[in-house]
């Protein structure tokens, strides 16, 4: 098993075929699809030709509100691919070097960083730049600073800046989210999130310090971090950490195998956490309240999400995740629509502060305290 996207995709049972099913529920209706839509399209241009970018661009073919018309890559071989595959016009085809270019084509509303995490920093503050909305994959960055700086310069360009969390977006996760703010739980009192895999390939860029900004943290330990704050629905105060590290020659310095953190908040609930590339089956999310509890398992796969809580079977409809997301982004960036949990530079910013937590929790052996 070579990545997270590898670890995501076989934790669903048919999330291949989910691609091209038809789908229920407010996220992709075939009659709703039936529909005429009479508004604005979301014209998007993908940076980042690999096994998430293709992912992205498959899942928009259903999309109603998102279309894409461009690509942004260093292989040449990989736009020609995409070219024929998603009948993309020449014009729409960029590099890295020349993708500036794109603040002349009229043609390109938004472009989606799909690259390694330690790109995207530069990459999302030249798309702004060029006047283009920005839709960048978490983690956003690889520290809180260089965050700022994005969210800084997409402001200063007066263009959206949103990242790639389709877990807002995900009915069941949202339904666990809606019970909790109807005090179906009672006062919440422990969160646990369980997130990890046996990583493969040693020469793979997430395990590249220069590359993915640190190890299994910034790769799966995100979505128990992201996680955490909309299933408990407060923001941490503090975090203490453990790292385990037994194999220093794949793991080497910076990059992490595996840490526990915890984190506490202001209402006094805690949270257990775990991010590793050395165990697999971890995919969990539990919430636990005075009056009940919510298990979602897996909790943030790409295939079927499934969960139960203190009154049974969550039953809401299976979606395509990335479908889903670039339909509501459209909506946020033309309609200016509020997601119930933001998907927003802000919000990745808070994420990334807690990361920089974590490590300097790692790295002293201290209680750090949070301010986001």
């Amino acid at each position: 098993m070579n990545s997270r996207r590898d670890f995501l995709q076989k934790l669903g049972v048919s999330a291949l075929a989910l691609h091209l099913a038809p789908l229920s529920g407010f996220a992709s209706c075939t009659d709703d699809r039936n529909k005429a839509y009479d508004g604005p399209v979301l014209r998007v241009a993908i940076m980042g030709l690999g096994s998430y970018g293709t992912r992205v661009a498959e899942a928009m073919q259903s999309c109603t509100k998102a279309k894409l018309v461009g690509v942004i890559s260093g292989t040449p071989s990989k736009v020609k691919d995409w070219q024929s595959k998603f009948k993309i016009p020449e014009k729409n085809c960029y590099n890295y070097e020349n993708f500036d270019n794109i603040k002349n084509n009229p043609d390109i509303d938004a472009v989606y960083v799909i690259t390694p995490n330690g790109l995207h920093h530069d990459q999302v503050i030249r798309v702004a730049k060029a006047g283009k909305h920005a839709i960048c994959e978490k983690p956003m960055s690889v520290n809180a600073q260089q965050g700022q700086e994005m969210v800084d310069a997409c402001k200063k360009a007066n263009v959206k800046l949103l990242v790639g969390y389709r877990m807002h977006f995900e009915p069941k996760t949202l339904e666990v989210i809606r019970m909790r703010k109807a005090g179906e739980f009672g006062k919440i009192m422990f969160f646990q999130g369980q997130c990890g895999f046996k990583i493969g390939d040693p020469t793979q860029w997430r395990l590249n310090k220069q590359l993915a900004g640190g190890g299994a943290m910034m790769d799966i330990g995100i979505y128990a971090i992201n996680g955490s704050r909309y299933m408990i629905g407060e923001e941490p105060v503090w975090v203490t950490a453990q790292e385990t590290k037994t194999d220093t020659v794949k793991f080497k310095e910076g990059v992490d195998e595996t840490i526990q953190f915890q984190f506490g908040f202001p209402s006094g609930a805690v949270a257990s956490c775990l991010s590793t590339y050395n165990m697999n089956n971890l995919d969990r999310f539990f919430l636990d309240g005075e009056k009940g509890f919510a298990e979602l398992q897996p909790s943030t796969g790409y295939g079927p999400i499934q969960g139960r809580t203190h009154k049974g079977e969550l039953n809401q409809p299976v979606t395509t995740h990335q479908t889903v997301q670039m339909d509501e982004m459209a909506g946020i960036i033309f309609s200016n629509n509020q997601p119930v949990v933001p998907v927003n530079g802000e919000e990745a910013v808070k994420d990334l502060k807690i990361i920089d937590a974590i490590y300097l929790a790692v790295k002293t052996g201290k209680k750090v305290d949070i301010s986001l």
